[in-house]
This record gives structure tokens, sequence and C-alpha cells, in this order.
């Protein structure tokens, strides 16, 4: 896995001393408003997050970035692309998605859509990926606004977990030029 860098973000691999700030997120109600997980509770549940995050990297060459600000190093959270082969969403698997989830004190200052953004181009332009998908839930209006300002169109409605999705597809307008 490479390490990305934007104007303020490092975007790096997951190592296991991140897993206090996996805690962070995971365990904090409004992180996981639109999540359909549990509160998390313990670092050793952490470490096993970043664990299968890493494994993903061996696995399948790519997986979420833990996002750190360049000017303190301050963990802000995790954003990136993952290869969706382990479970089914809105009946598919074996797609690449891009996801982030940053902690409320960073919420609102465009760090989540420059992460994606390099995470896009990341996959476009690096692994010439044909397709992007991102979920949302129906009523995080804010990640909607992150994909769709991100050229994602949303393309379904879904149930899973009991609650409405919304499907996004984004189509790699480069790999139709190398062809």
């Amino acid at each position: 896995m490479i390490t990305l860098d934007t104007p303020r973000l490092r975007l790096r691999p997951f190592e296991p001393a991140d897993a206090s700030g996996i805690l962070a997120l995971d365990s904090n109600p409004a992180v996981l408003r639109y999540v359909p997980m549990p509160l998390m509770s313990t670092l050793e549940q952490a470490a096993k997050v970043v664990d299968y995050i890493r494994a993903q990297y061996e696995r399948n060459g790519v997986g979420r970035w833990a996002v750190e600000r360049k000017e303190d190093g301050a963990f802000l959270g995790w954003c990136g692309l993952k290869f969706v082969d382990d479970t089914t969403i809105n009946g598919r698997t074996n797609y690449h998605d891009i996801g982030y989830r940053l902690l409320p004190p960073y919420w609102g200052q465009g760090y989540t859509s420059e992460a994606a953004e390099a995470s896009l181009r990341y996959g476009f332009e690096v692994l010439r990926l044909p397709v992007l998908n991102a979920t949302v839930m129906e009523g995080n209006v804010a990640s909607q606004r992150v994909v769709e300002k991100l050229g994602f169109g949303r393309t379904a409605a879904f149930e899973q977990d009991g609650a409405t999705w919304y499907w996004y597809e984004r189509v790699n307008g480069l790999s139709s030029e190398a062809s």
C-alpha cells in the first residue's frame, strides 16, 4: 500500500498503533449514527479492525487508509477504497467501494471531500478501475453531498440492516480513453 498526500492530509496504510484511533471512531455514537454496527468498547476490538484492514492490503492490494492531518499528525479517521469481496451489499459483491469515517471535531472542514477525492483519483488514475461504488444511508445528507460532489450518481435505493440505503456509481472516464 502506498501513501497519498493532499494539500492538508496524508492518507497512509494502517499500523497496529492506529487501534486507539479506530476505538475513538467506532465508540462514538455520532460517528456510527449512519453505520449499522454496535458501538466498539475495547482496544482489542479495534486492533482486530486494524488487522482486518491490513489483511485487505495483502489480499486485494487496496484498503482503507488512515487519515492524518499533515500540520500536526492528528489522526482524523479513515478514507479510501475497499474491494468488497467478503459481504453482499445491495445484492452485490466483488466491487470497489469508496468510503470514509472521520471524528466529529474534523467534520465540516472539507477533510472528507479532500481525502475522498484523492482516493477516487488513485482508483481511477493509478489502479485504472472501471467503476467505483459508494453506499450511503438515506438520512446521511452530508455523506450524500460528498459522493455527489465527486461525480457519483445515485442509481438505486435498497433496504439493508433495517434501513434505506442509496447505491452510488461513478464510471471511470479514463478507462474508455485507454481502450
